[in-house]
């Protein structure tokens, strides 16, 4: 090589080595420039309906903040985890999301998953805010980084169990739960305002869930007589055990929690889930607030129902906290998270020490005609 190549070359080295060290700085803004938000549901398995509406409403706050620049500048990128409604694949998904460095995350989906997941997000430091999570254990053991959505099962169970000393005073009344955190959890509440008020049920019984066939249960309730079935538990075998149970004459008003919010009910009862009632906050798609973003949905030919405007609501608390705190760091998010309160698609929120939502509403809502609305 002569003299005058190698001079050549080096002239072009050392120019790429500028357009480099030019370039570096930009390139380590982009790369910083995504804000990896995990989002953890059931988006398979029997309560997978409940995970597409979290979905649902994950994957359009995030879009929407990213129209607006981000948080802090960051675009979000939603890193979704699946976790069936399986507590241990729960835990699972919860260390993925440690090894993806994953700091924030909307999830889980239910209790029973929210609950031995919490542990790990606790440990590592991650902050975690349910849409859907009603069990009173998850914020009672007083973990920092956990908050919900939702309201709790104590809050719940107080309205349900009042709804049961009314209008089945002297009646024959069951409760069944599914031996889940959430159903077994919420049947314990109701119970606990029934008895206190006076009432007595006549049965309080767990059923296997995944079971197809509910007959010998619903045997045993038609000997009992029973008026009134409080059900703790999801949509699946709420519905078998209304269907079946009409299939088997057993006439019996089933009252359940805020887990039969899903049309799906339905497609399990058909005309048998005609009148069934249960428990969840005020439907926040009559909100003012929820006004246009459940038009923006209802182009998109999705009705945002059940958890959906929840999960909106939780990235929209993130993207606040975040900019109150000027820092997207658990420790400093958390600190304006507790006692603070949020603009919100569902209204403003705030949340207690223990990163619960302050006055929950629980209303009723009542199936008919294949969907379900708020009792008025």
């Amino acid at each position: 090589m002569t003299l005058k190549s190698i001079s050549k070359h080096l002239t072009a080295a050392v120019a790429v080595t500028a357009i480099m060290q030019l370039a570096s700085p930009l390139v380590g803004k982009a790369m910083a420039a995504d804000l990896s938000i995990g989002l953890a549901a059931p988006i398979t398995g029997p309560n997978a309906a409940l995970g597409t509406q979290v979905r649902n409403g994950a994957k359009m706050a995030a879009a929407d903040i990213n129209a607006r620049g981000g948080i802090l500048g960051n675009q979000i990128v939603v890193v979704e985890q699946d976790d069936a409604s399986d507590p241990k694949q729960a835990v699972s998904v919860a260390n993925k999301f440690v090894s993806q460095k994953v700091t924030m995350l909307v999830g889980h989906v239910n209790s029973g998953t929210s609950i031995p997941a919490s542990d790990v997000y606790k440990e590592e430091n991650i902050l975690a805010i349910t849409p859907s999570a009603t069990n009173v254990v998850l914020t009672d053991r007083g973990y920092p980084n956990l908050f919900r959505i939702c309201g709790r099962d104590d809050k719940q169970g107080q309205v349900a169990g009042n709804y049961l000393l009314k209008n089945f005073k002297g009646k024959n009344i069951a409760i069944i739960h599914d031996k889940t955190a959430y159903g077994q959890g919420l049947a314990v509440e109701t119970k606990k305002t029934l008895n206190a008020g006076g009432g007595k049920e006549v049965l309080f019984e767990s059923i296997n869930p995944g079971e197809k066939d509910y007959s010998a249960e619903i045997t045993k309730l038609k000997s009992l007589k029973v008026d009134a079935i409080f059900y703790g538990g999801y949509h699946p075998e709420a519905g078998l055990l209304v269907r079946q149970g009409r299939e088997q004459g057993l006439k019996a008003l089933l009252i359940g929690g805020d887990a039969l919010t899903t049309d799906e009910f339905w497609g399990i009862t058909g005309d048998a889930g005609e009148g069934t009632i249960f428990t969840n906050q005020a439907d926040s798609r009559e909100l003012s607030t929820a006004k246009d973003v459940v038009a923006k949905f209802r182009a998109q030919n999705i009705d945002p129902d059940g958890y959906t405007l929840n999960a909106y609501a939780a990235f929209q608390v993130l993207e606040q906290a975040a900019i109150k705190a000027k820092s997207v760091k658990t420790t400093d998010m958390q600190k304006v998270m507790h006692g603070g309160t949020f603009d919100t698609v569902v209204g403003k929120i705030s949340f207690d020490a223990k990163g619960d939502v302050v006055n929950p509403n629980f209303v009723f809502f009542q199936f008919s005609k294949g969907t379900y609305a708020q009792v008025k």
